[in-house]
């Protein structure tokens, strides 16, 4: 008679509580409001909080450029008109009605309503930061919709092929926005101002004032970094790393080539218009001019010197790349650097070793900092090397022990 075999005892893993990780995000949002509540714009430390800003926004058009070309494999360069896209339409959307006529000093403006003016008419603050949200949400949007009608015939193409007319697309964005005959919409090459900016963001407690500007680029960056890594840890995202591996072999696997890559080049564009509607909040100003290919360069960088297909590397590269240009670096263009005093140090030198330390980046980090993984992987290889080591020096201790 066969014996059944003993039942094994089941060993329960322990669950990972996500409070820990709650608290800490918590914390980082609560020292956001700290940092632009208690330090002035004459502070030294300012240059830190205003770093951190555009950070945040470098970070989510980074992480967009990357869901592209990083982990669909599509080397596009149209970027730099899609985040003028969205500039344009959140200055337009944003900008009051009787600030118009200054703005729109050469043309005859369209009346076009402003979400922050007419929802703080009707409900006061909370209104102007909804109406602000509804114009990010919006200047997304109308970014994906100009991805769908240029991706029709653009993404037939390859490699360089794409790169070639996604460049050349954006060249001609930018040119349309500066077109004569929609300057009553886009001023044509004049700058647009005095539309809801990164001053405008503060709440009032009592008679005190509290910027929440840091808070709110920080928060709405985060969730646009969130739903991007969602997306790439789910079927449509093993469908995108499929095509950049093998797109022959993916299609083999029944994958619809063209529907998926034109699914990431439209949420991708979505995402870079968000980035390009914040970048307008921090800038104050948007003029098409500063739209050019320069700044597509700029996130390609980025995203290569991060690792090319990770999302962590992407945002750890942005902020490296904002501190050390516009802030570590600085002083290298204004004759004195960590105390000393040289003739080099003129205006452009920071740009040179600038690309000279990206230059020793690419050679040491062929993949990037980070690769094409995430964080938590890294830790766990330096957790593990660590406590090897710590495992080797036990060894030795004990092994002289044991000769004594």
């Amino acid at each position: 008679m066969i014996q059944p075999k003993p039942k094994q005892p089941t060993i329960r893993q322990p669950k990972k509580s996500p409070l820990i990780p709650l608290i800490l995000f918590a914390l980082c949002l609560v020292g956001t409001v700290l940092l632009d509540h208690f330090i002035d714009h004459g502070d030294a430390a300012f240059m830190f909080v205003m770093c951190l800003r555009l950070g945040a926004v470098f970070s989510i058009l980074a992480v967009a450029m990357n869901l592209l070309n990083g982990f669909t494999g599509l080397f596009s360069l149209g970027h730099a008109g899609f985040m003028l896209i969205g500039a344009y339409t959140y200055a337009i959307f944003t900008m009051p009605m009787f600030e118009r006529y200054n703005v729109y000093r050469y043309y005859d403006y369209v009346r076009i309503i402003s979400f922050p003016e007419v929802l703080g008419n009707a409900f006061g603050y909370a209104g102007t930061l909804i109406g602000m949200l509804l114009a990010i949400l919006l200047a997304g949007l109308f970014a994906a919709i100009i991805a769908f009608l240029i991706g029709l015939p653009v993404l037939k193409f390859k490699s360089d092929y794409l790169a070639i007319a996604t460049l050349g697309f954006a060249e001609i964005i930018r040119t349309i926005v500066q077109w004569r005959a929609l300057g009553p919409i886009t001023n044509a090459a004049n700058p647009l101002r005095q539309f809801t900016r990164i001053g405008d963001l503060f709440v009032t407690i009592g008679r005190v004032h509290i910027s929440i500007a840091t808070l709110t680029l920080v928060i709405v960056a985060g969730v646009c970094i969130i739903i991007i890594s969602m997306l790439v840890n789910s079927s449509y995202g093993r469908a995108f790393k499929a095509i950049r591996e093998d797109d022959i072999a993916a299609e083999a696997m029944g994958i619809n080539l063209f529907k998926h890559k034109q699914l990431s080049f439209c949420i991708s564009s979505f995402f870079v218009g968000v980035g390009g509607a914040l970048l307008a909040i921090f800038n104050g100003t948007v003029v098409a001019g500063a739209f050019s290919a320069a700044r597509t360069y700029e996130f390609l960088l980025i995203i290569v010197l991060g690792g090319i297909g990770s999302i962590s590397g992407s945002v750890l590269a942005a902020l490296l790349f904002v501190f050390a240009s516009q802030w570590w670096l600085r002083g290298l263009d204004m004759g004195t650097f960590l105390g000393i005093n040289s003739r080099l140090f003129q205006p452009g030198f920071r740009l040179v070793t600038f690309a000279v330390i990206i230059m020793l980046v690419v050679i040491f980090f062929r993949k990037g900092m980070m690769g094409d993984k995430e964080i938590p992987y890294h830790i766990g290889i330096w957790r593990k090397r660590i406590n090897g080591l710590i495992r080797k020096l036990k060894t030795k201790k004990e092994a002289g022990v044991s000769d004594a």
